[in-house]
């Protein structure tokens, strides 16, 4: 189990990761003065829900990509790899709520470190399957 402390330390902090996203969500209802669980009525509102909600739906391609990569290639690359994911993450969330063009880089960030970890361990899998 030693070798998985990296990708699960990763895993624990996309839990940390999520829970402050959501905390700026919460901000930004009250700084906006529109109160769950109305969503829509300032841009900013709605750009920190979209992120949040972005990133959400890039968890179930993102956490088993990186766990598989690392049982069937290498857990340091995979925490290296989830790494990566959390910084493009971030930056695709604090990009998105300065202006939504900016969030790009960060998307482009983790969506390299998401196909790399979810096509890593496709290949190793099916590699492995057919040896």
């Amino acid at each position: 189990m030693e070798q998985y402390y990296l990708v699960a330390i990763v895993t624990l902090l996309c839990s940390l990761m999520i829970f402050g996203m959501a905390l700026t969500v919460a901000r930004t209802h009250r700084t906006t003065g529109i109160l769950a669980p109305t969503m829509t009525g300032d841009p900013l509102l709605e750009r920190a829900i979209r992120g949040h909600s972005n990133t959400i739906e890039w968890l179930p391609v993102f956490l088993p990509s990186m766990w598989l990569f690392a049982i069937y290639w290498s857990p340091e690359w995979a925490a290296a790899l989830g790494a990566l994911w959390l910084v493009g993450r971030i930056a695709y969330f604090v990009g998105y709520l300065v202006a939504p063009l900016k969030r790009y880089p960060g998307f482009f960030i983790q969506a390299i470190a998401a196909f790399a970890l979810l096509f890593g361990a496709l290949g190793r899998i099916i590699y492995l399957m057919n040896s």
